[in-house]
């Protein structure tokens, strides 16, 4: 795969945003902490130093050497990399008089630059800092300004460097795409290859070099990804790729039986694994979130052990591991500040000789599903909305019991199907259901009654790192509430989610 484009990523909260803008003009990139990136860099075509919480005039400033990049990759610098430039190349930063955070406007474009080929009088950008550049730094030249930012775009003379104090990656800067196309395609000359089809013939190679006439065993869930990792690898390998599907307990009602019966004719091996008690038994009285997600991970891998000894010779474990797992999983600086940990996320322990392969492993969500329409997998599956790896072990919050299981089974069943029922489900990116450590008082009858709350959670999303809630008719949520109460034993109140993420994460745990 052609690394075209390297990210590198000093903690913002909009990094993601910047591979997920670069990607959607068909150019591959990769993000990696900038002070953790490939020594060699002659496989980039392009480089972008992303934004910051951190600002450029602190003592703990994060810094990085440039003079392997300056002058010989084509370098765009958004924001702190934009006042990074500044503060250390003869130019001036300092804290702005005013807030420079929202929405603001180009005043101020200088005729026949390239890099803002396309982009209008007044076009509206985004800013978010509270650090301004008072004067650029050593052959800089001014290329747009708004109202109260003077340099709020520029260049380095006789360099491919150009740096800008917006974020061109965010829906709010209009133009924003088009400058980072004209950056990448017209100056830096990267090529557009990066398709599904393309993708899809890449990886296939790649698996056949790396594995070879292996055997290599995958853990299959019924969602998107790990179905598009499996018709990849088969396509790759074929008979020599073992498909295990496991029932953790933790499934959605029914689901077990509906996977495996949903894979006949794709021409996967697939054994199913019941193994609901091993997964209950390891979390009986665990409360802790992290604690959860780590007791099924380990369990996962000792059932995929085990199972992997009755296959002769295996030697590889394939994982349906996506781009934002491995960017969640991962802290710009300092040990690992995680927002959650991925049960498919950290390696193997050491008494499991398997290898890993990852054929996911650098796409987003909705880039799995476009190579899964590539590589013709039914578009019902296809639309499946994502479901955690610990299943409704998360959604559960406090100590897992086989009742509690059985509550939120039931109580997902009626919203997922009516979603169906109601032509909403294509709508939602994700929904769920929230088992609440709480009892609520209720009257049902004549008699009163003293069971459990439920939260209903429906978002709307790209590929999962922002989300917004979904406005869900009312009449909608009033009949699905009144069919929980009325069908699901234990339930007297149901309640409904309206946070978005960020800061709420789209699981509660």
């Amino acid at each position: 795969m052609q690394h075209n484009v390297l990210i590198l990523d000093f903690g913002s909260q909009y990094t993601q945003l910047i591979a997920r803008r670069v990607r959607e003009l068909n150019i591959f990139c990769e993000i990696y902490p900038y002070n953790n990136y490939p020594t060699d860099l002659s496989a980039y075509k392009a480089i972008i130093l992303g934004g910051s919480p951190y600002s450029v005039r602190s003592e703990d400033a994060l810094q990085i050497d440039l003079s392997e990049i300056r002058g010989k990759i084509p370098l765009l610098a958004v924001c702190y990399g934009a006042q990074y430039l500044a503060h250390f190349s003869g130019g001036e930063v300092a804290a702005s008089n005013i807030r420079e955070y929202g929405r603001a406007n180009l005043s101020y474009i200088k005729p026949e630059e390239d890099f803002l080929a396309d982009v209008a009088l007044n076009s509206q950008v985004w800013m978010s800092h509270s650090d301004t550049i008072k004067s650029l730094p050593t052959n800089g030249i001014r290329l747009a300004s708004t109202k109260d930012v003077e340099n709020a775009a520029y260049r380095i003379e006789g360099e491919t460097t150009y740096a800008i104090q917006f974020h061109p990656e965010v829906y709010h800067s209009v133009d924003g795409k088009q400058i980072l196309e004209n950056f990448l395609v017209k100056i830096a000359k990267v090529e557009q290859s990066f398709t599904p089809n393309a993708f899809v013939e890449d990886c296939v190679k790649e698996l056949q070099e790396k594995v070879g006439n292996d055997k290599v065993v995958l853990g299959l869930s019924g969602g998107v990804d790990s179905t598009v990792a499996a018709v990849l690898l088969n396509k790759a390998i074929g008979k020599n790729l073992y498909c295990i599907f496991v029932n953790n307990g933790l499934l959605r009602k029914n689901e077990f039986e509906n996977v495996l019966n949903q894979y006949k004719g794709m021409g996967l091996n697939v054994k199913g694994v019941d193994a609901s008690e091993r997964f209950l038994s390891a979390l009986d009285g665990v409360e802790e979130p992290e604690a959860k997600r780590k007791a099924i991970g380990r369990v996962f891998i000792e059932v995929f052990d085990d199972e992997a000894h009755q296959i002769e010779d295996v030697k590889w474990l394939a994982q349906g591991t996506i781009y934002p797992d491995v960017i969640e999983s991962v802290s710009v600086k300092g040990p690992s500040a995680t927002i959650k940990s991925h049960h498919n996320v950290g390696g193997l322990p050491d008494y499991m000789k398997l290898q890993i392969v990852e054929p996911l492993r650098m796409l987003f969500k909705d880039e799995v599903r476009r190579v899964g329409k590539t590589l013709g997998i039914d578009a019902e599956l296809l639309g499946r909305h994502p479901f955690p790896g610990p299943g409704l072990s998360i959604r559960i919050l406090g100590a897992i019991t086989p009742e509690k299981v059985r509550i939120l089974q039931d109580v997902d069943a009626v919203f997922i199907n009516g979603l169906k029922e109601h032509g909403l489900y294509d709508k939602v990116w994700q929904a769920g259901a929230i088992l609440l450590p709480v009892n609520s008082v209720g009257v049902m009858g004549d008699e009163r009654t003293y069971e459990k709350v439920v939260a209903l959670r429906a978002v709307e999303s790209t590929d999962g790192m922002t989300a917004d809630w979904v406005h869900l008719p009312y009449d909608f949520l009033m009949k699905i509430s009144n069919e929980i109460i009325n069908k699901v034993k234990g339930v007297n109140r149901v309640v409904y989610d309206i946070s978005s993420k960020p800061p709420a994460t789209i699981e509660w745990e």
